[in-house]
């Protein structure tokens, strides 16, 4: 077996003891190379289970994170999915897998600039990424199927809830970004909103307007 096989056998074996068995988010998660996310310094540790550095002072989440998360949010084929805090690209990378189309901002200029340039090395063509403030959603494509933030709010945004169609679901992580986070599954439904606990987390927070670079 070659150690690139190897690498990502323990990679998805890592997956599955931290208890993500979905087999559609196991299998976009084997096709979408993390080491191609993570640059520089950190690259050789792109199949650890582990968050990492990338620009901007953010973070690429831990694999396992995102495989819950994106499990969490039971994507099917025709959703339309908002992805708040693109980051590396790495979990919008996943959900275009998963989902019709997947709108993904960040505050971050160069974020969103890199992020693009991998999904169009990648051909991922369902992919849309924006310069935005993401605590105000994407008014202009609401409502979503799905919404998912990889940033920490203390409670979840406003904006965000009113753009989630009746039956769609939200992930996010909420809590003060210093203390326990907890990650969180809300499901609207015809007459408000139900809120499901999944486990504890830590993100770097959620932060409004945008970024310098």
């Amino acid at each position: 077996m070659t150690d690139a096989a190897e690498q990502k056998m323990r990679f998805l074996y890592a997956l599955r003891s931290k208890g993500v068995t979905d087999a559609r988010v196991l299998s976009a998660m084997e096709k979408i190379d993390r080491g191609l996310f993570v640059r520089g310094l950190f690259a050789e540790r792109a199949y650890e289970d582990m968050p990492l550095p990338i620009s901007c002072g953010q973070t690429i989440s831990q694999p396992s994170v995102v495989g819950l998360m994106t499990q969490a949010l039971n994507v099917n084929t025709r959703d339309k999915v908002l992805e708040v805090g693109t980051g590396s690209g790495y979990q919008a990378a996943i959900l275009s897998l998963l989902a019709r189309r997947v709108y993904t901002v960040d505050r971050h200029r160069r974020l969103v600039r890199e992020a693009q340039e991998l999904f169009q090395q990648l051909d991922l063509v369902n992919i849309t990424a924006m310069t935005a403030d993401g605590s105000f959603g994407l008014p202009d494509q609401a409502p979503f199927d799905r919404i998912i933030v990889t940033a920490a709010a203390e409670d979840p945004p406003g904006p965000l809830l009113a753009q989630l169609k009746i039956g769609g679901i939200m992930v996010l992580p909420v809590g003060q970004s210093d203390a326990v986070q907890s990650l969180i599954k809300v499901t609207r439904t015809e007459t408000g909103f139900e809120y499901e606990e999944l486990r504890p987390v830590r993100f770097v927070p959620l932060v409004e307007g945008l970024g310098s670079e």
